[in-house]
């Protein structure tokens, strides 16, 4: 054969080889379903929204027509949905999951390898990154964004150079939804809306069968049983990256990105940070790449300071981990923005060194909020796959630098005893600590150490060890940085919590190592391991009742599953049980002997059940690990609760966080809202009303007319707060926490003064802080509560009585010198000498004004005591109470805003 025919014939097998090529690369991408398909709609289409059963339903067909995408079950909702990630990758690291699975877990959790050893493992491993979207539910295009993904993921993995590399060197962890529940109420709410005068108004409940948009503020406590799924997945992975997509860019600004706004955790490992950083550059530089406009950084608003978010705490466990914020209109609605719609300090487009490509307006839709998201997923993994080695990498390094740390400087171990004012509580804290990764010890023989005595079987937190800067992040007091523009300018506030120290919280007696561990101390330590249930195969009951978490709860890991507390106890003889309100569980074996009808009275500060058998008493020891004692003489108060708890149509978290407090405690309560009000019958139904933090006119006016459908518009109005009042005046007991007060302060004509109400920030400002009050121990409201507390405020009311006032103060400030326990404070005058809390008599009946938050978050156990007894403080209680003279005076002078009354003007 000539050159020339063997040219042509090569020339034809070239041609078929690419016409091959093509057609099975068509076969293949016709294999792949888009989205249309399953959903009735294209990704990103105006006035359409998927809801979690179709994204899941998608999911499911890509996992049916790839091998390249594993769902893989994680656990349920809150609501009982199941609940899958998307594992997806090249087919063989899929075949090969478990083996890069340990390389995960040895460079996580660095002991007994070297450095060497983490460098061959971080060439033979590949970097596992976490995606998801729909984490705040009303943020609709991160949920919507994760559909469109996966199919350009898996639809591209054999025609696009760059995808296929990705996939080759990189495991995403890709949820369709961080909020199943959340993503169907909203798309429900939204369908049945759109085309309607309310098609873009807010929805009238939480996204979450508690807490709404506090579902991203529970990392550290991991109340919620979504906070629990998501913590329990990632110790088994420890992914390398965490990417958490939002929906809030400060507008015009069309995408916020890391580096975050100052100031950020006290205790964030360099590196880490440092990575942060550089993947906020990245996704930058590949949104100019593809022309998209407005993406910015830092600014004011986005801190990183306190560390309960979803998307943040596990910077402290050695991940890069952060938010992005994309603009949002409302819904999949679109709007069109004109240059008069900008602030005056962004409508010159001006080129900023961090807003290097401003927007300019024009239309916003869901499907650009869809494209800038998926730019800066895809720009993500790009990074993970480009710096593969080194990412995987600094996670050893950066726990190794922590470990380092503390074997070299203080604190060097926190010592919890065993015994405290409430010996279940330090169970509830260890038992968080354990479910995120922290190594806890006990002593096995009683030991002195810098001075002090510590008995045998106090657990011991070593300091050198990897997730250490987490424990140290939530175990010690928080001095917030007092950071302003210029001297005396306005303060830069915290974008959430100030202060949120745990001990403090949970009334707990802990002490750091001011020096290297000895030997003697070493050799006395012994690892905390338990028996580790299986989620997989638990039932729902409860596996650990000493703890709240429902089913299998924390005891799906090891070391939280061997936390155990002193037992409790039965002293004493009769056929009466007597139970301490000090000690948190007495309140749900209050609730379990409701349920079995028996008599609960209240007798001096003590709670007593009266019927109980001796099998029914040690059932609660067991489970409780409460001290009861049985006497044969009570004449106590009988208490029979009828307690109804208000939620108003604006989607109240604080009140979804009092419902979840009362339902992991077993009270009984009716929830009541707007037209429980409208009827003058409250006084027969119910003994007490409670209302949760709301700004006084969301309680009396709620959603304005037009704003939502009318059967969810308005608030209490005049017809509701009368027969309010007068169900208090005829015998009834309102308790109102913290910004509720002010609201029962005017509308109920209270002779009682809010004296930081109308204060400027620039003078008083606390910030989500912690402080010290004293309490009047005497009243029932206070039982059990030590003489001097911590309390958690939050633009809390400071109050003091007027002319007229009957009743009592329940809490005081000191009069001279900082209540500051954690966080921050401006303006001690408004506090010094002032009352906490007020127990206000109002005819026959009483309000409770709380000027703080018992319940706030689930966090500050060491005030749940004070919401339970007031929710107990009915008219008989009331009645039997003689006031307690001297423990407060109102100041002959208030400070604050002279404007400022009570009653309505």
């Amino acid at each position: 054969m000539t050159n020339t025919v063997l040219h042509q014939i090569a020339k034809k097998a070239a041609l078929l080889a690419v016409a091959f090529q093509i057609s099975f690369s068509s076969l293949l991408l016709a294999q792949i379903p888009a989205p249309e398909e399953t959903l009735g709609f294209k990704v990103g289409a105006d006035f359409h929204l998927a809801t979690y059963e179709q994204s899941l339903a998608y999911f499911n067909k890509l996992d049916a027509s790839s091998d390249g995408i594993q769902m893989v079950h994680v656990g349920e909702t809150s609501e009982g949905r199941p609940w899958y990630f998307a594992l997806i990758s090249s087919p063989e690291n899929i075949k090969n999951i478990d083996k890069y699975k340990a390389i995960a877990q040895r460079l996580a959790h660095p002991d007994g390898i070297t450095r060497e050893e983490a460098k061959q493992l971080a060439k033979e491993g590949k970097p596992i990154v976490h995606i998801d979207g729909g984490l705040h539910a009303s943020e609709v295009a991160g949920a919507q964004h994760t559909i469109s993904l996966a199919h350009q993921l898996i639809s591209t993995a054999e025609s696009d150079e760059r995808i296929a590399r990705i996939l080759d060197d990189v495991i995403i962890l890709l949820w369709p939804s961080l909020n199943p529940d959340g993503q169907d109420i909203i798309a429900n709410w939204y369908e049945e809306n759109v085309g309607t005068p309310y098609e873009v108004a807010p929805v009238p409940w939480l996204y979450q069968k508690y807490v709404g948009h506090d579902n991203n503020r529970d990392a550290y406590m991991v109340n919620m049983i979504e906070s629990r799924v998501v913590g329990r997945t990632w110790r088994e992975w420890e992914p390398n990256i965490i990417h958490v997509h939002h929906q809030s860019s400060p507008f015009p600004t069309r995408i916020w990105l890391p580096p975050f706004a100052e100031p950020i955790a006290s205790h964030t490992p360099p590196l880490v940070a440092r990575e942060v950083n550089m993947i906020g550059m990245a996704m930058a530089q590949e949104l100019e790449t593809e022309g998209l406009k407005g993406a910015v950084h830092m600014g004011q608003g986005f801190d990183a300071w306190y560390p309960g978010y979803i998307d943040y705490m596990p910077v402290l466990q050695n991940i890069p981990s952060f938010w992005t914020e994309t603009a949002l209109y409302r819904y999949a609605t679109p709007y069109f923005y004109t240059i008069n719609d900008f602030p005056k300090d962004r409508s010159d487009l001006r080129i900023e060194s961090l807003y290097s490509s401003p927007w300019p307006g024009g239309w916003w839709r869901i499907s650009d909020a869809i494209q800038y998201m998926q730019t800066a997923s895809i720009a993500v993994l790009d990074y993970a796959s480009k710096y593969s080695e080194t990412v995987l990498f600094n996670k050893y390094q950066s726990a190794q630098n922590t470990i380092e740390k503390y074997r070299n400087e203080p604190p060097y171990a926190y010592f919890i005893p065993q015994q405290q004012r409430d010996p279940a509580r330090p169970v509830e804290l260890l038992k968080r600590l354990a479910f995120n990764g922290i190594k806890i010890s006990q002593l096995d023989k009683a030991i002195t150490f810098d001075g002090q005595a510590y008995p045998k079987g106090t657990w011991v937190i070593p300091m050198d060890q990897e997730f250490a800067e987490l424990a140290r992040q939530v175990l010690d007091v928080q001095a917030y940085p007092d950071l302003r523009e210029f001297p005396d300018g306005p303060l830069e506030q915290p974008y959430d919590a100030a202060g949120w120290s745990l001990p403090l919280q949970f009334e707990l007696n802990i002490t750091a190592a001011a020096s290297p561990l000895s030997e003697e101390v070493r050799a006395s330590l012994v690892e905390v391991k338990g028996t580790k249930v299986d989620w997989k195969t638990t039932s729902s009951d409860d596996n650990s009742k000493i703890d709240f978490a429902p089913g299998a709860g924390f005891n799906t890991n090891e070391v939280a599953a061997g936390i155990r507390p002193l037992p409790g106890s039965v002293k004493g003889s009769g056929t009466t049980l007597l139970l301490d309100p000090k000690e948190n569980n007495t309140f749900r074996v209050l609730g379990e002997a409701w349920k079995q009808g028996l008599t609960v009275e209240y007798a001096n500060q003590k709670y007593a059940i009266k019927g109980a058998s001796e099998t029914l008493a040690k059932r609660w020891v067991d489970d409780f690990a409460v001290n009861i004692v049985r006497t044969g003489n009570s004449s106590g108060i009988r208490i029979q609760p009828r307690i109804a708890i208000y939620e108003p149509w604006t989607a109240s978290m604080d009140m979804g966080w009092t419902r979840w407090l009362l339902d992991n405690f077993g009270l009984p309560y009716t929830v009541i809202q707007n037209s429980d009000f409208a009827a003058s019958n409250l006084k027969d139904r119910f003994d007490v009303i409670v209302m949760a933090s709301e700004r006084n006119g969301t309680i009396e006016n709620g959603y304005k007319k037009g704003q939502v459908p009318p059967r969810y518009e308005g608030g209490l109005g005049e017809t509701g707060i009368r027969n309010l009042d007068d169900f208090v005046k005829a015998g009834g007991t309102l308790v109102c926490m913290n910004q509720s007060s002010d609201f029962a302060i005017e509308s109920l004509y209270l002779p009682v003064k809010n004296v930081v109400k109308g204060v400027n920030r620039k003078d008083f400002f606390t910030g989500g802080s912690i402080m010290e009050v004293t309490t009047n121990t005497s009243h029932p409201v206070m039982a059990g509560m030590p003489d001097h507390a911590s309390v958690f405020v939050n633009r809390s009311p400071v109050f003091t009585t007027l002319e007229g006032f009957k009743g009592e103060a329940l809490a005081k400030y000191q009069d001279k010198g900082s209540p500051l326990r954690s966080g921050f404070l401006l303006g001690t005058k408004y506090l010094n000498g002032y009352a906490a809390a007020l127990d206000v008599q109002h005819g026959q009946g009483h309000v409770i004004l709380f000027g703080f938050q018992p319940q706030w978050r689930g966090q500050p156990m060491g005030t749940y005591r004070t919401l339970f007894n007031a929710m107990l403080y009915g008219e008989n209680t009331a009645k039997s109470r003689t006031v307690s003279e001297g423990f407060w005076a109102a100041p002959a002078k208030a400070e604050g805003n002279s404007k400022a009354s009570s009653g309505k003007q």
